[in-house]
């Protein structure tokens, strides 16, 4: 067979007759809010264990509230905090409490600056006595309570300020920060995006000292975007982007003292050049700081730990990879000064322990499997909680195993994606649950076998409107291409029939590590993706090589080769799938956005002679147009690697276009650059290639805001039927 299925029909909705299901999907409908799922704001567990709180709206009278539950009974215990009662704020729109829970830190008007970093108002609120302070006049960035509440450290115009709750008095510790050339203690974009974090600074356990990553960027070049807006002239947004083979920004490691207001630097005992610290954090001995270094080619990693007192700094775990490392916040300290830790050193990503001298006490978990999210150790019960693919690639489930590596528990039995918060005492988790049938179950466990003890959350509303919806099957099978077994899945037209030939039009995004292959709910694009079968197209997906979950070799495959295996793996199932009797071999397309608008442009470039068509969405055309950090990760410089840059970057490959090409891009992506867009347009030109362009002005990477996404998902809509239809 050419494929095999390996998990049983799945149906999104139970029904008798494919009568009961009367009403179609509408474009409008994907995106009105129709199909909204309900879920749980700002969940945090209370210190006690036996509470939860949550961030609840009043979206009638436009208010907020935090609300304590009790775990044992979901019942609503008290309200903690209502912005009705507070002077001057109409409503929060997020909170965090401090490390005792005296106080709470309040988001008010916030404002994005790039994917994970932004500015905003914020505001202490004392539990004892109800009163409410001001961190700042000014618009500031990450915010963050000292250990014992009594001081908040932030972010504002590049330096590290703390504001004394106690006095009301607020200090400044950095004075050097510059827009554009020197950042204290908030990452620059390259981190930001990349790294995945925002606030670079970090308390110590006493709150007496801050360790900080100095960003210096006057070197790493400019990126500008046009800002169009309604006035009468454009803006600019100037920022730095180093870009593959470019200057980093020179990071240096310091700690601010705040008894003896002094600034230390760091210097570890190794000599490095051109290096990043993506990650830091303090152990639990209140002068031990951890940090970890990493080289410009990511592919070799050490854990320091750093004395504060005298500033001595010892080398505790080196990590090596032919390909690269990657980074990890999965890193707890023990009260003896041990750690955990998690490494894909044996080929799959899994969970070690290891003693203060970083000496290797013992691999945790193993298995030709991955551990993808690690939740916490017990110290009580010493025990472990993870989230790994044990039970299937494309499934996730909750375990618990001893610091030992024995007794192994699965705490959670339904068939899909599960994941876990679990209370501050590890007593209790809340379990989120779903798969392609089923949205996202909100359900209360204990820890100790899983037992399910209530549910919170279960979406009924949305599963009994979607009866009524012609909702097709999502079937998930596996694809033998190129001699591996690939993860897969399709959609046919409900009432398919195997008489007939269908279009074809292929889903993916193919980046390293990435994984659209899931038995999980999805979105929007799940649901476009049923109305395109309602209008008899078959949808299928493929993750090829250098996607995740399937150990490390599946995934650096593609080391130094962006786009060569990926795009020959699409190719090949399209043209295992065109054999298929039911689809139309002459009527296939492709379609992806970001990385997946990178390998759709190929896709149809390179298998001109398999796909009539493709849309690409905010792509990469070259890779020498993308940041340092992510793209050298791959593919080490331009400089060391030119050919594996060029030879698969679709901008070089335009003159063998056939086929229908859809190209958009957002004008202010400052992700991938509209640079991308405007340098294929003018490959395209020069080849005399036709195709179809959009940009959308001021928007960004997600093309999202107001009316943005349906009039995309239109034009995309229109795209398709006029490329595929008979």
């Amino acid at each position: 067979m050419l494929y095999r299925l390996f998990l049983t029909a799945l149906f999104l909705c139970c029904f008798s007759t494919i009568d009961a299901q009367n009403k179609s999907i509408t474009l409008e409908s994907i995106w009105d809010g129709t199909f909204r799922t309900q879920g749980m704001q700002s969940l945090h567990s209370m210190n006690n264990g036996q509470q939860y709180a949550v961030l609840n709206f009043n979206r009638g009278v436009g208010t907020s509230s935090i609300d304590l539950y009790d775990y044992k009974s979901l019942e609503k215990v008290e309200t903690v905090l209502n912005s009705e009662s507070l002077d001057g704020i109409a409503s929060f729109m997020d909170y965090e409490f401090s490390a005792d829970e005296s106080k709470i830190l309040l988001t008010t008007a916030q404002t994005p600056i790039f994917r994970r970093s932004t500015v905003g108002t914020y505001y202490v609120y004392s539990r004892a006595n109800a009163s409410l302070v001001k961190v700042s006049d000014n618009s500031i960035q990450e915010p963050t309570f000292s250990p014992k509440a009594n001081k908040v450290a932030y972010g504002f115009e590049n330096n590290l300020y703390v504001k004394d709750l106690s006095t009301g008095n607020t200090i400044q510790l950095t004075f050097d920060g510059e827009n554009n050339k020197i950042i204290n203690g908030i990452t620059d974009w390259v981190y930001e995006e990349e790294f995945g974090f925002v606030r670079a600074f970090d308390w110590n356990a006493e709150g007496t000292k801050i360790a900080f990553i100095k960003f210096d960027e006057t070197e790493v070049p400019e990126f500008s975007m046009d800002v169009y807006g309604s006035d009468l002239y454009p803006k600019q947004d100037v920022f730095k982007y180093p870009k593959a083979g470019e200057k980093n920004a020179e990071v240096s490691l310091h700690i601010y003292d705040l008894e003896k207001n002094t600034t230390t630097k760091v210097e570890v005992n190794k000599s490095y050049t051109d290096f990043y610290i993506p990650r830091i954090s303090w152990t639990n001995d209140a002068e031990i700081l951890s940090a970890q270094y990493i080289n410009r080619h990511q592919n070799e990693l050490d854990l320091w730990m750093i004395n504060a007192t005298d500033i001595s700094t010892k080398l505790v775990l080196e990590e090596r990879d032919q390909a690269y490392v990657d980074v990890t916040s999965d890193l707890t300290f023990l009260a003896d000064h041990s750690f955990i830790w998690t490494s894909e050193r044996d080929g799959f990503n899994h969970i070690y322990y290891y003693d203060k001298t970083g000496k290797l006490i013992n691999q945790v978990t193993k298995g030709n499997w991955e551990v993808t999210s690690y939740y916490g150790y017990d110290a009580k019960t010493k025990r472990i909680f993870y989230q790994s693919v044990e039970n299937g690639s494309i499934n996730r489930d909750v375990y618990a195993i001893g610091l030992n590596g024995k007794n192994k528990q699965r705490l959670t039995n339904q068939t899909g994606t599960n994941s876990a918060n679990f209370s501050a005492d590890f007593s209790y988790f809340i379990n989120t649950f779903s798969n392609a049938t089923i949205p996202p179950v909100y359900t209360l466990h204990d820890s100790k076998k899983g037992a399910l003890l209530k549910t919170i959350v279960d979406n009924a509303s949305l599963m009994n409107k979607l009866k009524d919806y012609q909702i097709s099957t999502k079937e998930f099978s596996t694809i033998n291409v190129n001699g591996n077994e690939l993860n897969m899945y399709m959609i046919k037209p409900l009432n398919f029939d195997a008489s007939k030939t269908y279009p074809l039009f292929m889903f993916q995004y193919s980046g390293p590590g990435s994984q659209q292959v899931a038995n999980r709910w999805n979105g929007a694009n799940d649901y476009w993706h049923q109305f395109l079968a309602q209008q008899d197209v078959i949808i299928a997906c493929v993750d090829g090589r250098g996607t995740g979950l399937k150990g490390a070799n599946f995934k650096k495959v593609t080391q130094k080769e962006l786009g060569k295996y990926e795009v020959k793996d699409q190719i090949e199932a399209a043209k295992q799938l065109g054999a298929l009797p039911y689809i139309d071999a002459q009527r296939m397309g492709i379609w992806g956005w970001s990385y997946g608008g990178f390998m759709s442009s190929n896709a149809l470039f390179q298998g001109s002679d398999v796909f009539k068509m493709a849309i690409a969405v905010a792509p990469v055309t070259s890779w020498r147009f993308y940041d340092t950090i992510y793209t050298e990760r791959y593919m080490t410089t331009p400089q060391e690697n030119p050919s594996g840059y060029d030879d698969n970057s679709p901008i070089n490959h335009v003159n063998k276009l056939k086929g229908d090409f859809l190209l958009v891009h957002g004008s202010a992506d400052d992700n991938v650059h509209v640079q991308n867009t405007t340098r294929m347009v003018e490959a395209l030109v020069q080849a005399n290639k036709q195709f179809e362009w959009l940009i959308y002005p001021d928007k960004n990477h997600s093309i999202y805001g107001g009316n943005t996404r349906l009039h995309l998902y239109t034009k995309m809509t229109d795209f398709i039927q006029k490329s595929l239809g008979n």
